[in-house]
């Protein structure tokens, strides 16, 4: 691999001291203890203890000695000089000039511990370790090369010349990739090699190759698409080498090769080696299992939903259809039985009584009608479910034939009754009196039962099937391979490997091992917290403890509004009228003028690009994702960069998940380096919140929601957006949010230079158990609350008096559990924290059919006591109430910049499949931020000119501003790839001070 993939950036932040170095960098490299002081003192002049005390922060903070002793930041001097009572002066020019520099660096080297490069004993602890690194991740190799520089550091290795290391990088990178393809190709014959080449040979009959064909997976939400999906994995799994690949073959490897297949085209896939071509088909082949896995689950879940809704609703209205003549009938029988009834009328005149009041035929024609109408409350469900049986007996023998199940414990019922319903498929005269009815419920019974031993057929399948999907949803069924519905054990650690890590994730974690200790801290803090409510409620205007119906009652004010003074008022104006007119392409060709973000989108086969202008591409390919509009606006055939051919290469071989991750990290490093940006926030909050879509496209990845799409279905785009307002991270939620899950996933998935501790949200569906995860995981967890009134406080100490709280805090703590299961607790965010398993999957594990397991209480016993500490907080302390509002508004304001920018075809989401939805989306999502980076920029330039003019600017204003406007961004029409030439050079736009002027 070529060692060209290191930024201009990277290379200049290379062995050298940060921008601006910071009181933290300071205190962490300059500090001289006693025996750095005992060192330095027993050196005789001022020049030479400064020298050394230099010398040594140096190779502190930088990792080497520099050439120059005195190229130092000014600031690192006055420190080093005020701890050892030196006047600077020139003492530092006096040192480079003399010879004790270098006697000084050897004695530095001996002294503390550092060694070169080379040393051969430590570059193969190094070389060892990176190998590691880069054979179980995927880390781009810019990130590797930075990984090595921190191991590099920590181990007091001198960093060699950036070249050097940048090809050991590359080396080492290029040998875990090899290591991979041997493994996935060694026990391949020439014929089963050859068998994979004809995938990517187009056969004079077709006009896509065999392997385009079987990468696009059928998405329609029907019976016929769920066919569809059987039969296309039956011809997935007819091809060369589908089943077992070789073991120990790290997941995120497989994954990585897989992506590059199903995402390149035919003709990039054939040019490359014939190792690397037959081991990245041969892992897109095994992901294609396990991505049909996923496709028939999903559509499976959709069609038998759809179809139980549409057979529940048909009996009704067929039941609603006979009611009429059904009450007529119960009428008339109403007034014999009342002459029945009557005890004046002989029991021998009864006869007589009713045939004078009703006419025998006319008694026999009601009670005929009564017979034909009145049903059980199942039949007519049942009937609809019969009518119906026609489209699952479409599907039911490919899904029993082709789809195998395990199973934990939980679920070993549906298992049973899943392959009693394969094993009896081709016996159709079976009386099914032999079938396992575990698996049938009370609701089921009226359907699926003829007695009590004897199944009926067709309700006994459709209760199987629906059984099925319900225990696959809390994986309690899985399948293998796949994705999103494999067994949730896996990854997790366990046995060796989690004694191995259990020290390593306590102190990651800050957690005691001790589940005593941990509880008792807990304790304490609960304890506390009540206190400190306690006394400040009397001087809590906010909150009002009232009793209705004997109950005590709380109620919290809600926050008034914040007023805005004048002067923001004014000096938000000004902004906005000086900030300059821009069209989109422009704002991002200047964005990645500044900060290089567009270099992250690398070739799929990481080699250095090799076209002009690719950046004008890049920009021409985001626009037309951001923007909803597609390629078709943005082609000209008179300049080569926005040729046709020349934007699908560039989005089929540069624009993918990961360079769009990657892009994105740089976008938010850079704007978190803007002295601005530290004005609204330092990244150690977030919020979380979702932005919706319709999609007008059958398919199975959107779903019906009619508050929010109407009669459309569609998705949530689940986002992440940090206090400095952005966006970190986001996924695609078929529908609308369902739980709180995807929060984690969101929140553990994102890979950006920011690291927020503090997670808000809307109130949401959140439970005890995320409360309990997200701490034990180092996150508070901060949603905003409609109505605390119904909130839950709860109590370890049984006899503590919490005053006038007592009559709240009436829920008490089973502490036992969070003790017992304390070690379980941590082995599963330690498992998630070291990315090891499914975040969903493995939260999955924790039901057991509608009851929690005992781990799952556990979690909520803690949960229940994170959440009352938040709650107590929450009540106490109106700043932070009005801090979790400020940030979930900054989150909407995102959103809504979001909606401005994705204004073409309504609005609409028109992609069928998960991963174009989320790549897609997350393209929006840079241009979001691209968008913030630009304003930001121009709004530093504008408080400047503000201030140079003699015009106030107060810092309580400024930390009250917002870079989310967009009136004088065009986004609509007009869409012209170059930056003008001053800007080019490095210049700014001019601040749009005419209609100031003319004001």
């Amino acid at each position: 691999m070529p060692v060209t993939y290191l930024s201009p950036a990277q290379e200049a932040r290379y062995a050298a001291f940060p921008e601006p170095l910071s009181a933290d960098d300071l205190a962490r490299h300059a500090y001289l203890d006693a025996t750095d002081r005992a060192v330095i003192a027993a050196l005789r002049a001022d020049h030479t203890r400064l020298g050394y005390a230099v010398q040594l922060a140096t190779v502190r903070c930088t990792g080497t000695f520099r050439q120059n002793p005195a190229d130092v930041p000014p600031i690192l001097v006055t420190t080093l000089a005020q701890q050892l009572a030196i006047t600077p002066s020139d003492h530092l020019a006096r040192y480079q000039g003399s010879d004790m520099r270098w006697l000084h660096t050897v004695d530095i080297r001996a002294r503390y511990g550092y060694v070169d490069y080379p040393d051969p004993q430590r570059k193969r602890r190094f070389l060892r370790w990176l190998f590691t690194r880069a054979w179980l991740g995927t880390e781009r190799p810019s990130l590797l090369f930075e990984r090595a520089v921190i191991w590099l550091r920590a181990a007091q290795v001198l960093l060699p010349g950036i070249t050097t290391l940048a090809r050991d990088v590359a080396r080492v990178r290029d040998r875990a990739s090899e290591r991979v393809w041997r493994m996935l190709t060694r026990d391949l014959t020439p014929a089963q090699c050859q068998q994979l080449d004809t995938l990517l040979v187009v056969t004079p009959d077709a006009t896509l190759t065999p392997f385009e064909q079987i990468r696009r997976l059928p998405s329609m939400p029907s019976s016929q698409g769920l066919l569809d999906a059987l039969n296309h994995l039956t011809h997935i799994r007819t091809l060369p080498l589908t089943p077992a690949l070789p073991p120990r073959i790290p997941h995120s490897r497989l994954h990585a090769l897989a992506r590059v297949a199903l995402t390149a085209k035919a003709q990039t896939l054939a040019r490359m080696s014939a190792p690397r071509r037959a081991a990245t088909l041969r892992a897109a082949l095994h992901s294609l299992v396990a991505l049909a896995h996923d496709s028939i689950l999903d559509l499976l879940d959709e069609v038998l939903s759809a179809l139980l809704a549409e057979a529940t609703k048909a009996g009704t209205q067929t039941r609603l259809r006979t009611l009429h003549d059904l009450d007529t009938a119960a009428l008339c029988l109403a007034e014999v039985a009342t002459i029945i009834l009557d005890p004046a009328i002989a029991a021998a005149d009864v006869r007589t009584a009713v045939s004078a009041q009703v006419a025998a035929t006319t008694l026999t024609d009601v009670v005929a009608r009564v017979r034909a109408l009145a049903r059980p409350p199942a039949d007519t469900t049942y009937d609809a479910l019969v009518d119906r049986y026609r489209r699952v007996s479409r599907f039911r023998p490919r899904l029993f034939a082709t789809m195998q199940f395990d199973a934990l414990p939980a679920g070993k019922r549906v298992l049973h009754a899943y392959q009693y319903l394969q094993r009896v498929e081709k016996r159709r005269s079976t009386t099914f009196a032999d079938a396992p009815l575990q698996v049938v419920t009370s609701a089921w019974r009226p359907y699926a039962l003829i007695t009590d031993k004897q199944a009926d057929r067709i309700g006994y399948t459709y209760c199987v099937l629906d059984q099925l999907v319900t225990a696959i949803r809390r994986r309690e069924v899985f399948v293998t391979p796949s994705l999103r519905y494999a067994d949730p054990r896996l990854g997790m650690l366990h046995g060796d490997a989690w004694e191995a890590a259990r020290a390593q994730v306590c102190r990651a974690l800050n957690h005691p091992a001790d589940g005593e200790q941990a509880m008792a801290h807990l304790t304490e803090k609960l304890a506390h917290a009540y206190a400190t409510t306690v006394a400040a409620l009397p001087t809590n205007a906010a909150v009002t403890i009232t009793t209705v119906d004997g109950k005590p009652d709380l109620v919290l004010s809600p926050l008034e509004r914040l007023e805005e003074p004048a002067s923001l008022i004014a000096l938000r104006d000004q902004v906005a009228t000086l900030l300059p007119r821009v069209d989109l392409p422009e704002l991002l060709l200047e964005v990645h003028q500044r900060t290089g973000f567009l270099d992250a989108f690398t070739h799929l086969n990481e080699r250095p690009p090799t076209v002009e202008r690719l950046a004008v591409s890049l920009c021409a390919i985001l626009v037309g994702d951001a923007c909803n509009i597609g390629l078709a606006p943005l082609i000209s055939p008179t300049i080569p960069a926005l040729r046709e051919d020349r934007l699908r290469w560039v989005q089929q071989h540069f624009v993918r998940s990961e360079t769009l991750q990657q892009a994105n990290a740089q976008l938010v490093e850079a704007h978190r380096q803007l002295p601005l940006t530290q004005q609204w926030g330092h990244g150690e909050v977030a919020s979380a919140d979702g932005v919706r879509f319709v999609v007008p496209l059958r398919t199975v990845h959107a779903a019906s929601n009619p508050e929010y799409f109407g009669k459309e279905r569609g998705i949530t785009f689940y986002n992440l957006t940090a206090d400095q307002y952005s966006g970190l991270h986001g996924m695609v939620v078929t529908g609308t949010l369902r739980d709180s899950l995807v929060l984690l996933s969101v929140l553990l998935g994102q890979q950006t230079p920011l690291h927020p501790r503090e997670i808000m949200t809307d109130t949401g569906a959140y439970t005890d158990i995320i409360f309990g995860l997200l701490w034990l995981l180092g996150f508070q967890f901060s949603p905003r609350l409609r109505d605390i009134g119904g909130a839950r406080f709860w109590r370890i100490d049984r006899k503590a008096d919490y005053g006038v709280l007592n009559d709240l805090a009436t829920h008490r703590i089973q502490p036992q559990r969070i003790v017992e299961h304390w070690d379980d607790m941590l082995r599963i965010a330690g498992s998630l924290t070291m990315g090891s398993c499914h975040i969903e999957t493995l939260m999955r594990t924790l039901q057991r059919g509608k009851q929690p397991t005992k781990l799952a209480r556990a979690f909520q016993e803690l949960g229940q006591v994170i959440k009352t500490l938040f709650l107590l907080n929450y009540l106490n302390d109106e700043a932070y109430r009005r801090r979790i509002l400020t940030q979930l508004n900054r989150g909407e304001g995102r959103n809504r910049l979001a909606r401005v920018v994705f204004h073409g075809q309504r609005g609409e989401l028109r992609q069928r499949y998960r991963e174009g939805q989320e790549d897609q989306l997350t393209a929006l999502g840079l241009v979001v931020n691209a968008i913030i980076v630009w304003n930001t920029m121009y709004m530093e330039r504008v408080l400047d000119h503000l201030r140079a003019t003699g015009q106030p600017v107060l810092a309580a204003d400024v930390a009250r501003l917002s870079p989310l406007g967009y009136a004088h961004i065009n986004v609509l029409g007009r869409y012209t790839f170059a930056l003008q030439e001053p800007i080019a050079q490095g210049a700014w736009h001019p601040l749009n001070t005419t209609t100031t002027s003319q004001s």
